[in-house]
């Protein structure tokens, strides 16, 4: 996206996000320097819209710097405040998934499958374990003693009511 195809609307939703974010780069007294571009590059890959700290330039300097970061990373300068320079870059859209593989994990999940809770795959079910939609509970069952909740008032079974 380059500036000019940023309407105000984006640009002021931009301010806002921008406006809770600290500082992830700091330009220093050298200036501009390969590395410092290439944490810049790396961060707006991360998170898209970044705040830089600029130390020890005037105005104008502080301008040619915001340029000429706007020009080698291709982002787009979305506001400018004293020594806060606040930079944007859209994150190239997420692949789709191939078709094969989303209608394996549907067959999957349908035939009774787990997800594991921890990274989201799908594994495949105990052997002998039922899936839950063909589980049964016979009607007329309490649930187990430990899951049982009192009632306001109630008295625990383990200590009789004794009165004063």
């Amino acid at each position: 996206m380059k500036p000019s195809l940023l309407s105000p609307a984006e640009r002021k939703a931009l301010k806002a996000r921008a406006h809770f974010l600290d500082p992830v780069v700091m330009i220093g007294d050298a200036g501009l320097t390969s590395g410092v571009l290439a944490e810049i590059q790396r961060n707006l890959a991360a998170h898209e819209l970044i705040k830089i700290r600029v130390a020890g330039e005037d105005r104008e300097g502080r301008d040619a710097l915001l340029s000429a970061i706007c020009e080698a990373t291709e982002a787009i300068a979305v506001q400018h405040i004293g020594k806060l320079l606040v930079v944007y870059l859209a994150a190239p859209p997420a692949p789709e998934p191939k078709p094969a593989v989303a209608e394996r994990t549907k067959r999957s999940v349908a035939a009774g499958a787990r997800r594991n809770p921890v990274s989201g795959r799908t594994m495949a079910p105990r052997r002998g374990e039922v899936p839950p939609s063909t589980r049964k509970v016979p009607s007329g069952t309490k649930p187990p003693r430990s899951a049982r909740v009192r009632k306001s008032g109630q008295r625990s079974a383990k200590k009789p009511f004794q009165s004063s």
